[in-house]
């Protein structure tokens, strides 16, 4: 494929001065990559497997048939319609909080989640790219820049040949090189959202630029027209409801005019507008279609540009669609590009729904971007306007905050990839950023109980309320034992954000909800929350997120024994980031609340809490019973950061009290769980207790992230834990699908799987980058980048599931929960490298990993 290896070629080059980076997820368009992939497609992990190992039932599908039939809802957990694997997405566009467009690796526009928490994926045909070349005077060239070959819009020149196009991902910037056949003219779209860090700004907006870049390498100068045609709404029943309709818009401020289309929806919950717009400069024209029935052939708009490369632009509003009826809009950016050169246009897409109601409908809620451009309704010039004038500076931020990753010849091209793209979820994860209502005062966000939190309200005020969902099919927020592994991304890049969610937390933690006992599914009741006990979760889209919290029901979580001790650990590690000093003292009553509450669990009094031989922490499928590794591995972690907290805040009685307790504890630790190699799965002695659990080491994993990893707060001896991971790493990832899929939770001493759960003979996503930060916290480099290598190789290159990295996968290819927080752990490993960077002058090299592990 000469072509193809020419495009590749400039596809690795630059752009009229924009280096495309030489690492990121990358993707050949051609139709003929989706058939090599099919031999690895997965499946979803059966309804039934997933209702047998959580010990349901009956129970879950009477509970399911009551959400879905009788109150008309979407579950938070829908074991019986779990998503199928698409391998179509590419980057999401937008910021944080005001709602996602994925805009797919082909160019189709296939995933939406504009309304919290609510997902339609759906690829709306009418939602395309297209291209119009004339040479004097002369159409010669019109195509839709779309490999598909749709039943509607007939009137359209579709199926672009794939093998003439590259697409390529470098979460918040995309780039699609298309070379036009036959007529010496290559484009380059970059795609670029407002994904800075440190940004409270304009990484809250919802936005998506197209920088199209056109480069002419033929004798004679050419017209260059793109056009950028939109559906009103998403392409679900509600764009057929009727009352929407378009109209024309042109903003000019500041010496900069831009023009364009606004997409008026006018659902009767959540309305919301669209705007496609293009930047109009000097030897840049704008032209519009307000209107075009996307249901039938698009005769009407395809003509307008063939004829003269530029649109009618009609004056005046549109007509409102009556019921059944759909509609779009079409906006077009011209240029001449000159004989061997160059030129750029730029093209938008906006959305604007200010205001929200969550399934529920109690109460209104303000989007975090209205602070910067109102709440009427009416944002969309503006926000087009801002994105199109900023668009260059956020680049010059996103590149300065990623080139000294990306120039990093110490870290190889699949980690620069993972660890950017995997930043996807923080935006596309059902995600909300919400301000204060104007009237909010402090006895409205603490609650009766929060009073001592002086910092709770200042911070909402300033900085919004932030929370994202467990995964795109487990539809909870703020998922607290799955955020302790993605807080990660959210404490090194956007700090204030990690913080006002605690402050939220802590405020949940210090209030006794008072409503009615629940039926869980699995036949008990239990308190919908209880004082001083770190909730599961903020709540649900479908209720009333903050006001009603923790919607999982398959388990009592008052129960759970590593909540209230992830609270109390990314309390210190947030610390240890920021320097908060009046964070960590507002937060020390509230971890002094939680671990008293954590206490009644050692109910032996030797210093170390056990589990109660049901599923009490995340890993909800898979029973602990006595001392366990991970939670007494977590325990011993925080009873360490009691101690280091009491210290600095002057509490000798409360360091005295802890400080016994890390004594006993950590003999008991070492008593029950250490067999000389690695820790047992728990002290129960039953047929599964010496299982290798590659999560064994989680409270190591956390104290060294927050810089306790020496002198008095080495809580483990570093040569069991060294001995631990080098016992992971031989069984867990090495006798794992030959070391190429990363680390499976539970591995028998002999090599064998764990079965005796759904979850043990899985390989969490989230896990395995965590285990690979243990590791090269503690020296070994290789292992760690060997060991989150093999699953990204699976997730993202032989699975194909870019932008929805799920949470577990097992070795015979299925998977589990497409779309998940967790992931975000990987960042814990970039922390482990700066911190390492920070302590030695000279990076490691890395060598490879041998394929095979040795015989046990």
């Amino acid at each position: 494929m000469a072509d193809g290896a020419k495009l590749m070629e400039r596809f690795e080059g630059t752009a009229r001065g924009h280096q495309v980076p030489p690492s990121g997820w990358r993707i050949c368009l051609a139709h003929e990559f989706e058939e090599k992939r099919k031999p690895y497609q997965a499946s979803n992990v059966s309804a039934s497997d997933v209702v047998k190992h959580l010990g349901l039932g009956m129970r879950y599908l009477r509970w399911w048939y009551r959400k879905t039939h009788v109150e008309k809802k979407c579950p938070v957990i829908d074991l019986f319609n779990p998503l199928p694997l698409r391998q179509i997405y590419g980057c999401p566009l937008g910021g944080f909080g005001g709602g996602t467009i994925t805009r797919g690796w082909r160019g189709e526009f296939c995933r939406w989640q504009l309304n919290p928490g609510v997902y339609h994926y759906k690829t709306v045909v009418a939602d395309q790219f297209t291209i119009c070349l004339r040479r004097k005077g002369q159409t010669v060239y019109q195509q839709v820049l779309s490999v598909e070959r749709p039943s509607v819009l007939q009137g359209w020149n579709w199926g672009y040949c794939g093998h003439y196009a590259f697409y390529h991902a470098l979460y918040p910037r995309a780039w699609t090189v298309y070379q036009l056949p036959g007529q010496d003219v290559v484009l380059t779209c970059r795609q670029i959202s407002p994904i800075i860090p440190n940004d409270y700004q304009d990484t809250s907006l919802p936005v998506g630029v197209f920088v199209w870049e056109l480069e002419n390498s033929s004798d004679e100068a050419v017209d260059v027209s793109i056009m950028l045609t939109l559906q009103n709404g998403m392409g679900t029943k509600e764009d057929k409801r009727g009352g929407h309709w378009n109209e024309p818009f042109s903003l000019e401020k500041d010496d900069a005019r831009v023009s364009g289309v606004l997409l008026h929806h006018c659902s009767p919950v959540n309305p919301y507008t669209l705007a496609i717009s293009a930047r109009e400069q000097a030897g840049t024209r704008v032209t519009h279609f307000t209107a075009f029935n996307p249901a039938g052939t698009g005769q009407a708009v395809w003509q307008d540009l063939l004829q003269d490369g530029r649109l009618g632009s009609p004056a005046g509003k549109g007509s409102l669609t009556e019921k059944g009826e759909v509609t779009a809009a079409a906006v077009c950016a011209s240029c001449t590009v000159p004989a061997r050169g160059h030129r750029t246009l730029e093209v938008a897409l906006a959305w604007d729904m200010p205001c929200i109601h969550f399934g529920s409908k109690e109460k209104l809620h303000l989007r975090r971007y209205t602070r910067y451009f109102g709440s009427a309704g009416d944002a969309c010039p503006a926000l087009s306007h801002y994105a199109l004038t900023h668009c260059e500076q956020w680049e010059e931020k996103i590149e300065s905050w990623q080139r000294p990753i990306l120039e990093s010849s110490h870290l190889p091209p699949w980690y620069k990839s993972a660890l950017f793209n995997e930043l996807y979820f923080l935006a596309d994860g059902g995600t909300l950023w919400l301000e204060l209502p104007p009237e909010a005062c402090a006895e409205d966000v603490q609650g009766p109980a929060g009073a001592g939190l002086s910092q709770l309200f200042p911070v909402l005020r300033e900085y919004g309320r932030f929370a994202y969902l467990e995964g795109q099919e487990y539809r909870m927020y703020n998922t607290y034992d799955v955020h302790f592994y993605a807080s990660f991304a959210l404490a090194m890049l956007w700090p204030k954000l990690e913080i006002s969610l605690q402050y939220d937390i802590a405020a949940a933690v210090l209030n006794e909800d008072m409503q009615p006992r629940l039926y869980l599914m699995n036949g008990q009741t239990a308190q919908v929350k209880l004082r001083n006990v770190v909730p599961h979760d903020i709540g649900e889209p479908e209720d009333e997120p903050w006001q009603r919290v923790n919607a999982y029901l398959i388990h009592d979580t008052a129960g759970w024994k590593d909540l209230n001790l992830k609270f109390v650990l990314q309390v210190y590690r947030d610390f240890s980031l920021t320097g908060d000093a009046v964070y960590l003292r507002d937060m020390w009553p509230v971890c002094q609340a939680v671990m008293d509450a954590e206490l009644k669990f050692d109910t032996d009094d030797d210093g170390l809490i056990e589990n109660s031989g049901f599923a009490d922490q995340t890993y909800d499928a898979w029973v602990a019973t006595g001392a366990s590794a991970y939670c007494g591995s977590l325990w011993l972690a925080a009873v360490c950061v009691m101690c280091k907290v009491a210290g600095i805040v002057g509490d000798d009685e409360v360091l005295q009290k802890y400080s016994a307790i890390r004594r006993k504890g950590t003999e008991a630790f070492e008593r029950l769980l250490w067999n000389g190699k690695y820790y047992n799965y728990d002290s129960s002695g039953g047929p599964f207790s010496s299982t290798v659990m590659s999560d064994q080491c989680a409270g190591q994993w956390f104290l060294r992230a927050s810089g306790l990893d020496h002198g008095e707060f080495q809580v483990f001896p570093r040569s069991h834990i060294v001995s631990a991971l080098k016992t992971i790493f031989e069984l867990n990832v090495m006798s794992f699908a030959n070391g190429t899929m990363g680390a499976v939770n539970g591995m028998r001493p002999d090599g064998s799987l764990d079965t005796s759960s759904l979850q043990s003979s899985e390989a969490w996503v989230g896990v395995v980058y965590a285990l690979a930060a243990t590791m090269i916290q503690e020296g070994l480099v290789q292992e760690g980048f060997h060991t989150a290598e093999g699953c990204y190789r699976t997730v993202w290159e032989r699975l194909g599931m870019a932008f929805q990295t799920p949470e577990a996968y097992c070795q015979r290819k299925l998977f589990r929960s497409l779309a998940y927080m967790r992931p975000l752990s990987i960042w814990s490993m970039q922390l482990a490298l700066e911190s390492r960077a920070r302590q030695a002058p000279a990076p490691t090299e890395l060598h490879p990993v041998p394929e095979t592990s040795p015989q046990p």
